[in-house]
């Protein structure tokens, strides 16, 4: 389902912009909680900080993000939108409104709170089963690749919150 509902192939918001799966990703999620850092942007969305980084380096090529370093850490980049990136995040946040909509209509609201609660569920098993595997291998004296300790960055980060 996840393949089906990919943002590049619905045509009514592919024609919307010319950016990348990943790029719609992280403006949608710029746009949602802006300002925000990137490593905010890899733990929410759940997209590893090298494929963030990419698509920051894209949407500002494309003029679409302002950036400012942070007061207190200079390697740390502020983002938000800029005007011609907030126009194509409503244009975005509306066509995606209209096709959740269209979605859930064959839920009743039961069925789609039960939805919700399940994928929210099975969200923190897997992030769970996933850090835990990754930690084992750790502590087997094996080095972990960077994806592996985001995993477990995240996973320790949602066990804080």
């Amino acid at each position: 389902m996840s393949n089906l509902l990919a943002l590049n192939r619905d045509w009514k918001i592919r024609e919307l912009c010319d950016l990348e799966p990943r790029e719609m990703r992280v403006l949608l999620n710029i746009g949602s909680y802006m300002p925000i850092k990137s490593a905010d942007i890899a733990y929410q969305s759940r997209i590893d900080s090298y494929n963030v980084s990419r698509a920051v380096k894209a949407l500002n090529k494309k003029n679409l993000i302002d950036i400012r370093r942070d007061k207190k850490s200079k390697n740390i980049k502020i983002l938000a939108l800029n005007e011609k990136g907030k126009d194509i995040y409503a244009k975005l946040t509306a066509a995606m409104e209209l096709r959740s909509i269209e979605l859930e209509s064959v839920l009743t609201d039961d069925e789609t709170a039960a939805f919700y609660n399940a994928l929210s569920k099975i969200e923190d098993k897997v992030e769970q089963l996933l850090s835990k595997q990754a930690l084992s291998k750790i502590a087997n004296g094996q080095d972990a690749p960077a994806d592996q300790k985001e995993l477990i960055r995240w996973y320790n980060k949602g066990q804080t919150e």
